[in-house]
């Protein structure tokens, strides 16, 4: 991908207006009051055409910022967007990454050297001034599973050497929140596992899922290490996936379980409030669901969000009580729409995007 640069104003946009058939893909935020959306809206001519939007006040008023040039792509993939810092942000349409170290001003490529023409970029993360890109390869009947990193704002991600996993189905999760935590996973029998301090210096650990399950990292809230263990979908049966939670004292130490959680739809994102609240994005038989628990995963409340039932993504608590969650995809004839809860997850709400 050739090297792009788009310089755009920044734009008020006023609040009570609304922002022409803007549908959002995406949203990330650095606090509850800093975040952003990117989202599509029909071009002139035709197709769809990419926007950003950035707020620091909630979301009570927005500003347009310079828009990434990543297209909307026709397999449907999630294009996500992952803010690491008020100005560092990262898009990704699973196969291409571009980065803005300035806000959206100037948006260059990254590239992954090594990493399969057919590829899936599944989660970007930037801890101890280095970037992370967690990415499966296909080739034939097998997928391999890595790691690139290299120093923030670099253009060029290598390979992490020794991060690798490779089977008929692989698969793996980032998380940085209280420290960086790696896993990695194949055919649902082996799990690796990794946790470091300043993104340099990395100590193997127990995994946190048992044979049979793959994890998804919430972080570390108050002390607590927090990891959800899904089956494989469709277990127990179609539109399902079994699942605990797990969790550890501190980073490095033996994850234990708490009780089942609902098996009701497929796991589609996971995040930590709390040390004792945490929430499962799931979907299933055309409804989106929330599973939430306040005690550490002994007892667990469901919220049927939509039933727009094409996906939930981008699940996140800035803080216990703020949470974000996008559901649905722009080019979906139900739409798309980010939700909010400020209640840390009993109750949610869209988000004016004006």
């Amino acid at each position: 991908m050739a090297v792009v640069a788009l310089f755009s104003s920044v734009a008020q946009v006023a609040s009570g207006s609304s922002v022409p058939g803007f549908a959002p893909a995406s949203t990330s935020w650095t606090s509850p009051q800093r975040g952003f959306v990117l989202g599509y809206s029909r071009c002139a001519g035709s197709g769809w055409c990419p926007r950003l939007l950035g707020t620091d006040d909630a979301g009570v008023h927005w500003r347009a910022l310079g828009a990434p040039p990543m297209s909307l792509p026709d397999n449907h993939n999630h294009v996500r967007l992952v803010a690491a810092g008020g100005t560092d942000l990262y898009v990704t349409d699973g196969t291409d990454i571009v980065a803005t170290r300035d806000g959206g001003r100037r948006w260059f490529p990254v590239q992954l050297p090594g990493a399969a023409a057919q590829r899936y970029v599944a989660k970007i993360v930037e801890h101890g001034g280095r970037s992370f890109v967690l990415v499966t390869g296909h080739s034939g009947d097998t997928e391999t599973t890595t790691v690139h990193s290299g120093p923030a704002g670099s253009p060029v991600l290598q390979p992490l050497p020794g991060f690798s996993v490779q089977g008929g189905i692989t698969y793996g999760d980032l998380a940085v929140r209280g420290g960086l935590q790696i896993v990695l996973d194949a055919d649902y029998r082996t799990e690796f596992y990794w946790t470091s301090h300043d993104g340099v210096r990395f100590t193997t650990a127990p995994a946190p899922c048992p044979e049979g399950s793959t994890a998804s990292l919430g972080g570390v809230r108050d002390g607590q290490v927090l990891a959800l263990c899904s089956s494989s979908p469709g277990s127990p049966q179609p539109g399902s996936s079994q699942r605990k939670l797990y969790r550890a004292p501190r980073l490095g130490e033996t994850f234990r379980a708490t009780a089942e959680a609902p098996t009701v739809g497929i796991t589609q994102a996971f995040d930590a409030a709390t040390a004792d609240s945490a929430t499962v994005a799931a979907e299933g038989g055309g409804d989106g669901f929330l599973h939430r628990t306040t005690d550490g995963g002994r007892t667990w409340r469901t919220t049927v969000l939509s039933e727009r039932g094409v996906g939930l993504w981008d699940l996140d608590f800035p803080d216990g009580a703020t949470g974000v969650v996008v559901d649905g995809l722009p080019d979906a004839e139900s739409g798309s729409a980010v939700y909010r809860t400020t209640d840390g997850g009993r109750t949610w709400a869209p988000l004016a995007l004006a």
